[in-house]
């Protein structure tokens, strides 16, 4: 599993615009990495939102932002256009960089254990280390804390 100080795997990425891409054509620029259960349920939509709301900060300090999860480019595609997001979605249906990362884990709903996604966020640098990192998110407050995280970062 991946965690703080660990350098990013470069893997495929499958993006919401349909093009392709690596972690790795992401370095010279800080990464918000975040991932997501699923598309357009209540707390996926309202998380999306905050970082789409953000988006234009985020830009200013010099960062991207992709959301991923394990749903379809068609999914990812839709989600995009009904909530107008600015950003990328990256569709891991193979489900290796959710692997890579070590989100998916055993969770529980309504006394039923399964294997999900479990709310993640990863702040990466230009270099392709990881700087912080979030696991379990609480949607509330949180786009904006790693706003606040990625300014602290870049004043060290």
């Amino acid at each position: 599993m991946i965690t703080i100080g660990d350098r990013i795997p470069n893997l495929p990425l499958t993006l919401s615009s349909g093009s392709h891409a690596t972690l790795a054509e992401y370095a010279g620029h800080w990464l918000v990495l975040y991932f997501y259960p699923k598309d357009a349920t209540p707390g996926c939509t309202t998380e999306g939102l905050d970082f789409n709301a953000l988006l234009p900060e985020f830009k200013r300090a010099g960062a991207k932002v992709l959301g991923v999860s394990k749903d379809s480019l068609k999914s990812h595609q839709n989600f995009c256009t009904r909530q107008g997001f600015a950003f990328e979605l990256v569709s891991d249906s193979d489900g290796a960089l959710c692997d890579a990362f070590g989100v998916v884990q055993l969770k529980k709903l309504y006394g039923r254990e399964y294997m999900g996604i479990v709310r993640s966020t990863f702040l990466i640098d230009p270099a392709g280390v990881i700087r912080q990192q979030w696991q379990p998110v609480k949607i509330a407050g949180h786009a904006q804390a790693v706003l606040d995280a990625l300014k602290a970062e870049q004043t060290k």
